[in-house]
C-alpha cells in the first residue's frame, strides 16, 4: 500500500475522530469522505474500529465519573446507602435510554445501513440536524442528574435510535431532547455521552466478529492502525473542544455547518 492510500485511512480516523462527540454526524461525514476520495470500505469492520477508538477516548475523559457512577450503583444495590441513590437511578434511567437503540441496531442496522446511506438522506439528515441544533442553540435547563425521569429518559433513548439512520447525528440527537426536556447542558452532555458508552460496547460485539475475520485485515493492518491511533486522539481533543462549547453556547456555530455541508452534499455530492 502506498502513502497517498495509508494517508486516506489516516484521514478517516482525523473525520471520525473529530466527528464523533459532536453533533453532526461521524458515520455521514465518513461515507461523504470516502465519496471525495474514492474509497469503497466493505463490511463494518473498518467502522468498528474506529468507533472502538472514539470509545475509549471518551471512556478515558469520563473515568472518574464512570467509576463513581458503577460503584455507587452496585455499592446501592447491597447495602442501600442513601448517598448512591442518585446514581443508582441514573444507571437505571441509562439501561432504560439503551434499549431502543439496543434493539433496533440488533434487529434493522444492516438494513438501514442499505436504506439510508445515499447522499441525498445523508444531506438532508444535515440540515435536519441543523434546524434542530439551531432550535436549541439558546436553551438553558435546570434539570441535573437527580430530577431526571422514566420519561425523559425513554425519549432520550428513542431519540438516539433515530441516529442509526447516517446523517442523523447520535449525540446531537440525544442532546437537542435532553435540552428540550428542560435538562441543564452539563447534564445533557454527561449522559449522552454516557449512553454513548453501552450502545458502542454493544455494536463492538455484534459487528466485531466482521473486524477479526476480515480477510484483508493483513494487509491493511498499517493504515488501519493509522486510523486508530488518529481517531483516539482527534476524539479527545474533540470532546474536550466540544465540551468549551457546550459551556459556551456555541451551538449555532455547529448548526451552521450542518447547513454548509448539507447542502455541499446535496448540490455537488
Amino acid at each position: 500500500m502506498d502513502v497517498w492510500e495509508l494517508l486516506k485511512y489516516f484521514v478517516l480516523g482525523v473525520v471520525q475522530g473529530f466527528t464523533e462527540p459532536i453533533p453532526v454526524s461521524s458515520s455521514g461525514h465518513l461515507i461523504i469522505v470516502e465519496r471525495l476520495f474514492g474509497l469503497h470500505i466493505e463490511g463494518l469492520s473498518f467502522e468498528v474500529l474506529v468507533n472502538t477508538a472514539s470509545l475509549l477516548a471518551i471512556i478515558f475523559i469520563y473515568r472518574h465519573d464512570l467509576i463513581k457512577l458503577i460503584v455507587s450503583f452496585f455499592r446501592y444495590i447491597f447495602k442501600r446507602s442513601e448517598e448512591d441513590k442518585a446514581d443508582f437511578k441514573l444507571g437505571i434511567y441509562l439501561i432504560i435510554a439503551t434499549i431502543p437503540a439496543g434493539l433496533l441496531g440488533a434487529l434493522f442496522s444492516d438494513v438501514i445501513g442499505d436504506v439510508f446511506k445515499g447522499m441525498t438522506t445523508i444531506g438532508i439528515a444535515l440540515l435536519i440536524t441543523g434546524v434542530a441544533l439551531w432550535i436549541v442553540r439558546n436553551l438553558r435547563g435546570r434539570k441535573s442528574d437527580k430530577d431526571l425521569s422514566f420519561r425523559d429518559t425513554l425519549l432520550v433513548g428513542l431519540a438516539q435510535a433515530v441516529a442509526l439512520i447516517p446523517g442523523i447525528s447520535r449525540s446531537g440527537s440525544t442532546i437537542v431532547t435532553s435540552l428540550l426536556l428542560g435538562w441543564k447542558q452539563e447534564t445533557a452532555l454527561k449522559f449522552s455521552f454516557f449512553l454513548y458508552i453501552p450502545v458502542s460496547v454493544g455494536g463492538m460485539i455484534l459487528e466485531g466478529k466482521d473486524l477479526l475475520n476480515d480477510p484483508d485485515l493483513g494487509t491493511l493492518m498499517l493504515p488501519y492502525a493509522a486510523a486508530f491511533i488518529a481517531t483516539l486522539f482527534t476524539t479527545y481533543f474533540s470532546m474536550k473542544w466540544f465540551m468549551g462549547i457546550m459551556a459556551k453556547g456555541n451551538l449555532k456555530v455547529l448548526s451552521l455547518y450542518c447547513f454548509v455541508v448539507g447542502a455541499f452534499v446535496l448540490i455537488f455530492l
